[in-house]
């Protein structure tokens, strides 16, 4: 009997060990994703803030705003590659090098060409960050519990949308924006001391294959195509991050010029939308697990109700809802996305995946301001919102139809 119960408590011990690991790499990594985030929203804030003090034209605003992405959008497959290659921490170690100390150049010139310069640059540096700390995620999500895959991107938006833009806006009215920089610059240059912690637990090999660059291209644009899981979940993230951006963007307009109310109402908006993704992403992990398939439909509705309920508005409480159930509803499907994510990392590379959730993500956001700013000039800003919505439903009904069918793959698997 004492042999017997041996093993038991061996593999009790273990299994408890294993347990304090996840939860101590959990608070490290959320750590590390809020620092993160902090200083991105520290930057956007003081970029923008900067802009305008130095009296750069609509044109100039446009491409400053429009560079931050430029190098997200050119590079983050490439990246991919290279973290498959070499593993996640040096390319992370580089990027954060190179980013804090561009950031700290920025007050070199007080020139709106110099600032745009800048920006852009970062925007190069930026992916080999979170491209890598996706993909160290991504690799541990298994262990963690899929429950818990809101949660890093939860820590992160936490500080880059609520945290970064307050603290950025304090800094630069309290103490100027060459201050601003610097300390944007300082908070780049510490995440070098958390990130070993982090990167410790990555223990996937490097890809030991030849390095040739444009096949392994060619290969990870093919895949995206060819491969029938890779190609749903990217059109979800797509279309969620459309969606996301277009409200974040043109709910302002709809409320200010169309619906007569404050600017600060219509701000409000924004923010609440925001509150509630955040919330999401960290609360409902363990209800989307227990949904299963059907987790995409229930998300889907919710933000079908939420657009059309913006589109329908004419006083402020509908919005409110609309911008509620909206956060909700692209809160929740991220969970199901990230999830997928990992899971298609598993057996393709997390890196390969990486690269190509983070093309996708701001590609959407992209779209959904362009492909729905155009439509606005001819049906108008109400009606966008609800196309928008009846896509959804949509899209929900054929997730619900393919989740209900025994042996059919549902949307994203």
């Amino acid at each position: 009997m004492v042999s017997s119960v041996a093993p038991a408590l061996a593999t009790s011990a273990q299994g408890e060990a294993t347990s304090r690991s996840g939860r101590h790499f959990l608070v490290v990594f959320a750590v590390l994703a809020s620092f993160m985030g902090t200083s991105v929203g520290m930057a956007q804030v003081s970029t923008s803030l900067y802009a305008v003090s130095l009296g750069a034209s609509q044109a100039q605003l446009g491409l400053i705003a429009g560079a931050q992405s430029i190098g997200v959008v050119l590079v983050s497959l490439p990246i991919g590659m290279l973290v498959d290659r070499f593993g996640p921490a040096r390319p992370f170690l580089a990027g954060t090098f190179l980013a804090g100390v561009t950031y700290a150049l920025v007050p070199l010139f007080r020139s709106p060409s110099w600032l745009l310069a800048c920006t852009a640059l970062v925007s190069f540096f930026m992916p080999l960050r979170f491209v890598s700390l996706n993909t160290v995620f991504f690799s541990q999500l298994a262990a963690l519990g899929e429950s818990k895959a809101g949660f890093y991107r939860g820590t992160h938006m936490l500080g880059m949308f609520l945290v970064g833009p307050a603290l950025g806006a304090l800094v630069v009215s309290r103490l100027g924006f060459a201050v601003s920089y610097w300390l944007i610059a300082a908070a780049f240059l510490i995440t070098l001391a958390l990130a070993p912690i982090v990167f410790a637990r990555y223990t996937l090999p490097p890809d030991g294959r030849p390095f040739d660059f444009w096949p392994r291209l060619r290969g990870q644009l093919d895949l995206m195509v060819r491969d029938r899981a890779i190609r749903n979940v990217s059109c979800v993230e797509l279309s969620t991050q459309a969606a996301g951006a277009f409200f974040t963007f043109f709910v302002i307009v709809l409320a200010v010029k169309e619906l007569k109310l404050s600017p600060n109402s219509a701000s409000n908006l924004v923010g609440l939308k925001g509150s509630t993704y955040i919330l999401a992403l960290f609360v409902l992990g363990s209800l989307l697990k227990r949904l299963s398939k059907l987790g995409y439909s229930a998300s889907f509705i919710t933000i079908a109700l939420g657009l059309g309920a913006v589109g329908l508005a004419r006083e402020l409480p509908l919005l409110w809802s609309g911008a509620l159930l909206l956060g909700l509803g692209l809160g929740s499907v991220q969970i199901a996305t990230l999830t997928q994510y990992a899971r298609l990392g598993a057996r393709t590379g997390h890196g390969r995946i990486s690269g190509m959730s983070a093309l996708v993500g701001p590609s959407g956001g992209v779209l959904g301001n362009l492909v729905g700013g155009s439509l606005a000039k001819w049906v108008g800003l109400s009606q966008v919102f609800l196309l928008l919505a009846s896509g959804f439903a949509v899209a929900a009904w054929v997730s619900w139809r393919d989740a209900r069918r025994p042996g059919r793959a549902a949307l994203a698997e």
